[in-house]
């Protein structure tokens, strides 16, 4: 496959880490609901330090994509699926710092953040947002509970984002016979021609 069809090898690490991590965190968060009692506070502070971990990596991955050109789209896509390719990257972009900016600005309006300092991994020890934590106690109470709602509900729109830019994909791929999964580093077609070879063996 010719290497200007396909993305940099730093962009196709950082896709692929940010997209692992994100899994991750969202099974994390959805197993600390319903584990015992003593496991809540690590799986949180697990949560918590992976979603700064994303945000720190979408901001690298953001720098790379404005500074170095993403491959083109295949010449036969249609203007609305170049339209939608686009919109689908700019909101998976957004919501992508959306998502941890939210829960750190959730975390920085709990009211037990004084005696619970924040680390990274146990480690690290990480700010709260200042302006945010200084809030008077009910001001910053009802801030805690509308920045949860807004997290969430950045939650649900990247997950209906994510499916809809896996079908496009797919249907790209395996419909439309456009290379989509290998510019993104999954070389298919090598994979699929390795496996015939070896069961002709």
């Amino acid at each position: 496959m010719n290497a200007m069809s396909r993305y940099s090898r730093p962009a196709i690490w950082l896709h692929w880490i940010v997209a692992a991590l994100m899994i991750g965190n969202v099974a994390l968060g959805l197993y600390a609901e319903a584990a015992p009692d003593d496991w809540v506070r690590p799986l949180i502070d697990a949560h918590k330090s992976i979603g700064i971990t994303v945000l720190g990596l979408a901001v690298l991955r953001l720098s790379w994509r404005l500074s170095h050109a993403p491959p083109p789209l295949p010449a036969d896509y249609r203007p609305w699926e170049r339209t939608a390719a686009h919109a689908a990257h700019i909101g998976l972009y957004a919501l992508i710092f959306a998502l941890p900016l939210t829960g750190w600005a959730h975390d920085s309006a709990w009211k037990g953040w004084e005696a619970h300092p924040m680390r990274l991994f146990w480690l690290v020890p990480f700010p709260r947002i200042g302006a945010i934590a200084a809030l008077p106690p009910d001001v910053k109470e009802q801030w805690h509970d509308a920045l949860f709602l807004a997290h969430q509900a950045a939650g649900y729109a990247l997950y209906a984002l994510v499916v809809l830019h896996v079908l496009g994909a797919l249907k790209h791929q395996w419909l439309d016979g456009h290379a989509e999964l290998q510019r993104m580093g999954l070389d298919v077609s090598a994979r699929k021609t390795l496996r015939r070879e070896t069961r002709e063996q």
